[in-house]
C-alpha cells in the first residue's frame, strides 16, 4: 500500500464535530498499516480536561483489539488535509507496542517519510541498554 492510499484512508475518517459542551472529535484522522497488511483508522477525541486522545491512539487501539501490534506505515491528517507528524506521546506509545515498530515509516509531510526511530533519536531504552554494557 502506498502512502497516497494510506493518506486517503486517514482523510476519509475525518468528521469534525462537537460531542458535548466539553468535547469534540474527528478533527484529525489517522491510518496505520500493519505487518499483516491490514489498515486500521481512528480519529482524535479532544476534551476540555485534557483526557482525550490522538487519532493515532485510536487507530492503534483498533489494531490491538484486532490482535495486531506491528506498524509498518502510519499517517495522520488534520481536518484541512494537512499531514501531521505524531506528537511525542504517540511516538512513544507506538514504539512500545512491538519491538520492530522503530522501523515503521511515518509520513511527516506530504513530501517526507521518516522512520519512527528517526523521530525518537535518543530513546530511553537504548540509554538503559548502554548502561548494562
Amino acid at each position: 500500500m502506498t502512502f497516497d492510499e494510506l493518506y486517503q484512508l486517514a482523510k476519509s475518517v475525518l468528521n469534525p464535530r462537537r460531542l458535548s459542551d466539553s468535547a469534540e472529535s474527528g478533527g484529525v484522522g489517522a491510518a496505520i498499516l500493519t505487518g499483516n497488511g491490514k489498515v486500521y483508522t481512528g480519529v482524535c477525541i479532544d476534551t476540555s480536561s485534557g483526557m482525550g486522545f490522538c487519532a493515532e491512539h485510536a487507530a492503534a487501539a483498533a489494531m490491538i483489539t484486532a490482535g495486531e501490534s506491528r506498524v509498518v506505515k502510519m499517517v495522520a491528517v488534520n481536518w484541512d488535509g494537512k499531514v501531521l507528524p505524531p506528537c511525542g506521546r504517540c511516538r512513544e506509545f507506538i514504539s512500545q507496542l512491538h519491538p520492530e515498530n522503530f522501523k515503521a515509516e511515518v509520513m511527516v509531510t506530504t513530501e517526507k517519510v521518516v522512520t519512527l526511530q528517526e523521530l525518537l533519536p535518543y530513546d530511553w531504552r537504548s540509554a538503559i541498554s548502554e548502561e548494562k554494557i
